[in-house]
């Protein structure tokens, strides 16, 4: 069900060698810029008629409007079932606790006395953010991207998400009524390449959207082959891919707990990485073991589950000790990084490169996609050892405000004209000696 990869040995391997070993779902975001680039091209020439035709053409049905009637956000959230709404209640408060601690505030530093440099954090004005709707149904993608949003303080807040046939070209009611209850009310029936590119562009008319400053959220590759195509014309967080799990355990750890965390991930898609990584082969053979009931009792079995731990993508990684163990998810650097050992807080305080970590027996994936506060839209495909989860800071800029009173300027002059004359840029330097008569102030 889930292949093996032995890297126990005398000569642990060590860099690309070593990354080059793991398995890594195949996710060519390159060759599907071909595809997606007539899309975009055509949203921006045509605007809201190639968005729904578009849409149509693979199978998300036609909606009577591009913009989605505020009506229809009322009622799905006045019919949505009472415990998913208190689900998504709590899901909400949890994650403002956590986003609206890492709002940053301005900070001045005086470089020298009469000189100061002030950093300010500026929202960006306008968002576009891209709620998936495929295989399964996200409301808790909502979350995760309007509520750093709104705590950054961004004033214009749009939501696309595919339109559901099942729902008369609406996009997927628990969608809706998480917006509803969010307080955004613009929302687009849109997916795929055609949203990014309608974010980017803006589609005129009556049901129209304007363009945004930056896109985030996550989607299959067509949504990320457009963020890369689009990129320049507006921001973007992530190219996300297929979503990942890796568990670093020890001997310590439960195999029942290992094997339904592996699954849970297996579950969101047939391209979704499993790994576990474990110096214990009395764990390895444990899992294996457990895999194969709990998968057969499993609703999305066949169509996703053993696609997903049979891919190439996934396997168990058998380590001399839990040192190398940690070399090992390092160079993955997973979406979601799960420690079962002895003393998981220690070995989590060790981890370099992980979109999250989740820390012992009671901290599972799952908590952190739904209800731990954290945020769950995450650099995926290795992606972690450069880049960071969607936060507040995603919808915030640095602006750097500087202010010298002219003793200040005076007194830095001779420095700033001698770099500029070094570089061969003597205009700089005479935009100072202007202001001082065009010449150095002395010291």
């Amino acid at each position: 069900m889930i292949s093996r990869i032995d890297l126990r040995g005398d000569t642990f391997p060590e860099g690309g060698a070593l990354r080059s070993l793991l398995p890594r779902a195949e996710f060519d975001v390159e060759a599907a810029l071909e595809k997606v680039r007539p899309i975009c091209e055509d949203v921006r020439h045509r605007g809201a008629e190639a968005v729904l035709s578009w849409g149509e053409k693979f199978g998300d049905g036609r909606p009577a409007r591009l913009r989605v009637p505020e009506e229809a956000l009322h009622r799905a959230l006045d019919t949505l079932a009472p415990a998913v709404r208190a689900a998504l209640e709590e899901s909400v408060r949890r994650a403002r606790i956590v986003h609206r601690a890492q709002r940053r505030t301005d900070t001045t530093t005086q470089v020298v006395p009469g000189g100061t440099v002030t950093e300010r954090w500026v929202p960006v004005g306008r968002v576009g953010l891209y709620v998936p709707g495929g295989l399964s149904v996200y409301p808790s993608s909502v979350v995760m991207n309007v509520v750093p949003a709104q705590e950054a303080g961004v004033e214009g807040i749009a939501v696309a998400s595919p339109a559901q046939a099942d729902f008369g070209g609406l996009p997927h009611p628990t969608i809706l009524a998480a917006c509803a209850l969010l307080g955004v009310d613009e929302v687009y029936a849109a997916g795929g390449a055609q949203a990014v590119a309608m974010f980017a562009y803006g589609v005129p008319g009556p049901d129209g959207c304007r363009p945004v400053d930056l896109v985030t959220g996550p989607g299959n590759i067509y949504v990320a082959a457009a963020k890369r195509l689009l990129k320049g014309v507006v921001g973007i967080d992530a190219e996300a891919g297929p979503t990942e799990i890796a568990v670093l355990a020890d001997a310590t750890a439960d195999p029942v707990h290992v094997a339904a965390d592996l699954i849970s991930q297996a579950e969101h898609d047939p391209m979704a990485a499993a790994v576990l990584v474990t110096d214990s082969a009395v764990l390895a053979d444990a899992v294996e073991a457990e895999l194969a009931p709990q998968v057969e009792a499993s609703k999305h079995a066949e169509a996703r589950i053993r696609p997903a731990l049979a891919g190439r993508q996934s396997a168990i990684v058998l380590v001399d000790s839990l040192d190398d163990g940690l070399r090992v998810v390092d160079a993955y650097a997973a979406e979601h990084l799960e420690i079962q050992t002895a003393d998981a807080a220690a070995v989590a305080a060790r981890v370099r490169n992980a979109g999250a970590i989740f820390v012992g027996p009671y901290a599972p994936v799952s908590l952190g996609d739904y209800a731990a506060g954290s945020n769950h839209v995450l650099p995926t495909g290795g992606c972690a050892c450069h880049s960071s989860g969607l936060s507040v800071q995603s919808f915030l800029r640095g602006i750097h405000v500087v202010d010298y009173t002219r003793d200040a300027l005076a007194d830095v002059t001779h420095h700033v004209v001698t770099l500029a004359e070094a570089e061969d840029l003597p205009a700089h330097g005479a935009a100072l000696k202007a202001r001082f008569g065009w010449k150095v102030p002395q010291k």
